[in-house]
């Protein structure tokens, strides 16, 4: 299976399928909004910002699964993101993102691009995947890993 397979939905709920990105590279995070790692949020959109004229599409999936910080549902969960962190990037319905309710999306990710260590669970919050405009999973970067240190990975695939 290709990751331009998937199919995911919106934050408003709407099917959107992987494959619109085709040609474009992608850095999929799962985030939370109440998150010690939440201020990334603005990195993130600058990346969007910076690095979007040129191919770059920085697309958020929401995750209630690591000590309940995203307990809001998806009106709420976009409205805080654009009022707190100016968010503009494209944010998607609350998702699993480990586990066997994982959605496909993140079962393909974590297959692709293991963890520290080899694992493939995510372990926290804004554990970041760099896609290449070939739909391959190119890189992992942890939680801790601020977005303005993804730009060099950037710069070689934009």
């Amino acid at each position: 299976m290709s990751l331009y397979d998937i199919e995911v939905r919106t934050i408003r709920g709407e099917p959107k399928k992987l494959s619109d990105y085709r040609g474009e590279v992608m850095l999929i995070v799962n985030t939370a909004s109440k998150c010690g790692f939440a201020p990334q949020y603005k990195g993130l959109q600058r990346l969007h910002e910076t690095y979007g004229p040129r191919g770059l599409r920085v697309l958020g999936f929401p995750s209630n699964q690591f000590a309940r910080q995203e307990p809001a549902g998806e009106a709420a969960i976009e409205q805080h993101c654009q009022l707190n962190h100016g968010v503009t990037f494209p944010l998607h319905a609350k998702i699993d993102v480990r586990g066997p309710d994982a959605h496909p999306l993140f079962r393909h990710l974590t297959r692709e691009a293991r963890g520290f260590l080899g694992t493939k669970t995510i372990k926290w919050n804004f554990t970041k995947f760099l896609v290449d405009r070939e739909g391959r999973v190119v890189k992992r970067f942890a939680p801790n890993v601020t977005p303005d240190r993804i730009e060099p990975y950037l710069e070689k695939l934009l």
